[in-house]
C-alpha cells in the first residue's frame, strides 16, 4: 500500500466517524481530484507526491460540506457539471426521473419534442434530456440569480434556450405547444427543517429545498404550469420526496384535465416522481 492510499483509509474512518454517509467514497474522490488522478489511479500516485492539501479537504467535508462543492464538479448520467454555492447538487435520485422522461419522449411520435425544464437548477436535467435526445427543443428556466451562474457556465454552448424567471409564469409564448414538462422543484416541508442532512440545510440554497409547510406548494403551482404548457397528450414529469408518494398523483386529477396519473420508484424503490398526461379534449 501506497502512502496515499494508507491515508484514504485514515480519511476514510475521520469521514465516518463524522456521520458522512459514504465515507470512503468521499475519501478516494477527494483524493482522486487533489491528486489530478482518476480514483482507479490512487496506487499510482508516488509517495513523494502525497499532496498535504488533502487533509485540507478532508477537513471540510468532515465538516459536512457537500463533496461537490470542494471539488466543484458534480456528475450527472453522463454529464459532468460545474456546481458550488448557490446552486442545488444534482442527486443521483433524480437521475430515474429523467430517464423515464427520455423513455416517454422517445415513445412519442414527435419528430422534434419540445421539452421544458421548470427549475432547471444546475441546469443537469435539461442537458440531459437535449444531450440525449438529440432533436429535441429544451427550454429551461431558473429564478435564482446566483443558481444562474452555474446554469450558464453549465450551459454554455449547448442548444438549451435557458431563461431567468419564475416557474409559475414561464414559457408564455409556449403555451399548448409543449410535449413533456419536467421538474425537480423544492418540495421539503419547512417542519421537516431539523431532519434535513447538513449536506443540503447548510449549503444548498432555501429557495431549491422548502415549499410551504407540507412541500407541496410549488408542486400544485406547477400543476397548473404543465396544464398550461403542454398540447393535449403532452406528459408531466415531477420529483418529489418519498415520503409524498400518495399525495402528489391526486395534484393531478381527472377534474383538473389529467389522466393516467401515477407514482414512480427511484432505483432505491422508494416513490420519487410522479407523471400524468394532459386529457384529449
Amino acid at each position: 500500500m501506497n502512502l496515499l492510499l494508507a491515508e484514504v483509509a485514515q480519511a476514510t474512518q475521520r469521514l465516518a466517524d463524522a456521520g458522512v454517509p459514504s465515507p470512503r467514497n468521499d475519501a478516494e474522490e477527494l483524493a482522486a481530484f487533489v491528486h489530478g488522478v482518476k480514483r482507479g489511479a490512487l496506487h499510482s500516485v508516488q509517495d513523494s507526491d502525497f499532496d498535504a492539501r488533502y487533509w485540507e479537504a478532508v477537513a471540510r467535508r468532515e465538516q459536512r460540506e457537500p463533496l461537490q462543492h470542494i471539488t466543484g464538479r458534480a456528475y450527472f448520467r453522463y454529464l459532468e457539471l460545474e456546481v458550488g454555492p448557490g446552486v442545488f447538487v444534482p442527486r443521483p435520485e433524480t437521475e430515474s426521473v429523467v430517464g423515464w422522461a427520455i423513455d416517454a419522449v422517445r415513445a412519442m411520435d414527435v419528430v422534434e419534442p419540445r421539452i421544458v425544464d421548470l427549475c432547471t437548477g444546475s441546469g443537469a436535467i435539461a442537458l440531459a434530456l437535449a444531450q440525449e435526445v438529440p432533436r429535441s427543443r429544451v427550454h429551461a428556466v431558473e429564478l435564482s440569480e446566483d443558481a444562474l451562474v452555474w446554469t450558464r457556465r453549465n450551459m454554455s454552448g449547448s442548444r438549451v434556450d435557458l431563461r431567468q424567471g419564475d416557474a409559475l409564469t414561464a414559457f408564455p409564448d409556449l403555451d399548448g405547444h409543449v410535449d413533456l414538462v419536467v421538474s425537480n422543484p423544492p418540495y421539503i416541508p419547512l417542519t421537516e427543517w431539523e431532519y434535513v442532512a447538513p449536506e443540503a440545510r447548510d449549503y444548498d440554497p432555501e429557495l431549491a429545498l422548502f415549499s410551504g409547510e407540507d412541500g407541496l406548494h410549488l408542486i400544485r403551482g406547477i400543476e397548473r404550469t404543465a396544464h398550461r404548457l403542454l398540447r393535449p397528450g403532452g406528459v408531466v414529469v415531477i420529483e418529489h420526496a418519498d415520503t409524498q408518494g400518495g399525495q402528489v398523483p391526486w395534484i393531478f386529477t381527472e377534474e383538473r384535465g389529467w389522466a393516467d396519473a401515477a407514482d414512480h420508484p427511484d432505483l432505491n424503490n422508494r416513490p420519487r416522481f410522479a407523471t400524468a398526461r394532459k386529457a384529449l379534449p
